[in-house]
C-alpha cells in the first residue's frame, strides 16, 4: 500500500477553501452522508466494488476518499487501486479530523 499519498484534513480544507474542483468520494453509509458531509459523491464502501462503473473518474485522476475516521476510506483506497486507479488519496483522520480543525 502506498500511503504516502494520503492527504491531511488541513490540506483538504485549504483546497476546498480555494474552491478547487476536487474528485471527492465519501464512502460512508448514505444516512451518515445525509447527516453531514463536505460534498462529493457518496458510495458506501461495501457497494464500491460493484459500482466502479458509475465513477466519473479517469484512472489517473486524483480521487480523494473520505469517511468518518479514515478506516473505511483506506479500504476504499485499496479497492480503487486494485482496479487500476493510480492517484487515490485517503483523508487522514477523516471527517472527525476536519471537524476538529473547523471547531478551533
Amino acid at each position: 500500500m502506498n500511503h504516502n499519498n494520503d492527504i491531511s484534513a488541513a490540506e483538504l480544507l485549504q483546497r476546498l477553501k480555494n474552491q478547487e474542483v476536487l474528485n471527492l468520494l465519501d464512502v460512508r453509509e448514505h444516512i451518515e452522508y445525509h447527516t453531514r458531509n463536505i460534498g462529493g459523491q457518496n458510495i458506501p464502501v461495501g457497494k464500491l466494488a460493484g459500482q466502479l462503473n458509475q465513477l466519473p473518474y479517469n484512472l489517473n485522476d486524483e480521487i480523494i476518499v473520505i469517511c468518518s475516521a479514515g478506516l473505511r476510506s483506506e479500504t476504499a483506497q485499496s479497492i480503487l487501486e486494485q482496479n487500476g486507479y493510480q492517484n487515490v488519496r485517503n483523508v487522514t483522520g477523516g471527517l472527525l479530523a476536519i471537524e476538529k480543525i473547523q471547531s478551533l
